[in-house]
């Protein structure tokens, strides 16, 4: 086994709090009930960071992505403040991308000047549908207007990096519906969309009491062709699985994420991963708020921790970089895992064979089949 490379090192923290849970959602997610702590929880999250600082000393920043939950019902007073303490506390990157979930609702519209102020520079606007009925369909409590007016004021904001999330696969949604939502998002001209299909998630409302009319599968296929094609003819191009964007618009945090880099993970349920002293070491902190809250100040916030073995460093990175168009470059399987690429020869050899990877002399990326067939091509690799 060789030595580890330190990747580049993120921060992901999370806000738990929504107006309402989503009847899809499997995130850490809860409806507040009353006023939502906000100073409160800001201090947790800087006395929770400080479990973690001396294990990534000096190291630089390259992204933070704060994500819920819906972090955008915090005061951009309150964003500001924790920027700034963060930025005390850890090395920003000259150019650190710094992004924000929002929701279109109106409230939270008037707050995206004051993020974009406090430091944030990309804002990803869960918008989802642009359709009143489907919205209702799946729980969300916007309609098609406001999710317009969220990209107009995020746009008036001074945001030059937006990303907009979108579903397709809804229920009693064709293809032209689904087609058209997506021509609104690309009308709306932002230079990244998030396009994933709904799927019915164990523990949550849908997959106890899956909703009427959805799709089969090979509507779903239909339609997935159909708007790649759509995307690709407005300059939107696919670089992940569900990842779609223009020249230069690419995500930085979920790119470190898909080529295995590392990243700190701060609040209530955040997992981290980090490489240290040849091991790669994954880590979960306490995930109800109210338990947060109460032991951010205690090492007891960490409620567990891990080491990967061998087997599954190899596993993680595939079941990533794969998801990525391009695939990865050999070198990096070896920088990031510590193992040399001749540990995976075997599913490496029949991935190839049955025509879903492509290898050359500098990399392996998977082919539009090996795209299509993503989970049996990721299988090959579970031991």
């Amino acid at each position: 086994m060789s030595m580890l490379a330190l990747p580049p090192l993120s921060l992901y923290v999370h806000f738990p709090w929504c107006v309402r849970k989503c009847p899809y959602c499997d995130f850490n997610s809860h409806e507040p009930g009353e006023k939502i702590p906000q100073h409160e929880y800001i201090d947790a999250l800087l006395a929770d960071l400080e479990h973690d600082l001396p294990l990534v000393a000096g190291r630089e920043i390259v992204s933070i992505f704060f994500g819920g939950g819906t972090p955008s019902l915090f005061a951009p007073e309150q964003i500001d403040r924790l920027i700034e303490a963060l930025e005390n506390r850890l090395r920003f990157a000259d150019k650190i991308e710094i992004t924000l979930e929002a929701n279109p609702g109106t409230l939270e519209q008037h707050h995206f000047g004051g993020y974009r102020s406090a430091g944030v520079n990309r804002l990803s606007i869960g918008v989802q549908s642009f359709d009143d009925h489907a919205l209702k369909s799946i729980g969300r409590i916007h309609d098609r207007d406001e999710a317009v007016r969220a990209v107009e004021s995020a746009q008036r904001a001074g945001f030059e990096r937006i990303n907009l999330d979108l579903m397709f696969g809804l229920p009693g949604a064709s293809q032209a519906q689904t087609l058209r939502d997506l021509q609104t998002a690309i009308d709306l001209d932002p230079g990244h969309i998030s396009w994933y299909q709904l799927t019915l998630e164990p523990n949550t409302a849908f997959h106890h009491a899956p909703p009427p009319s959805l799709p089969d599968d090979d509507a779903l296929w239909r339609v997935q062709r159909s708007g790649i094609e759509l995307l690709d003819t407005h300059g939107y191009q696919q670089y992940e699985i569900s990842a779609y964007s223009r020249e230069a618009q690419q995500c930085i945090h979920n790119l470190n994420y898909w080529q295995f880099g590392d990243y700190l993970g701060i609040g209530a349920g955040a997992h981290a991963k980090l490489t240290a002293a040849n091991t790669v070491l994954r880590r979960w902190r306490q995930r109800h708020p109210r338990s947060y809250l109460q032991q951010a100040t205690s090492s007891s916030v960490i409620s567990g921790e891990s080491r990967l073995s061998l087997e599954d460093r190899a596993l993680e990175f595939m079941m990533n970089a794969l998801r990525l168009n391009q695939g990865f470059e050999l070198d990096l399987f070896k920088q990031r895992t510590g193992l040399e690429l001749s540990s995976i020869a075997s599913p490496l050899q029949i991935a190839q064979d049955r025509g879903l990877i492509e290898v050359d002399e500098y990399q392996i990326k998977p082919t539009a089949t090996g795209r299509l067939h993503l989970n049996e091509l990721l299988g090959l690799f579970v031991s």
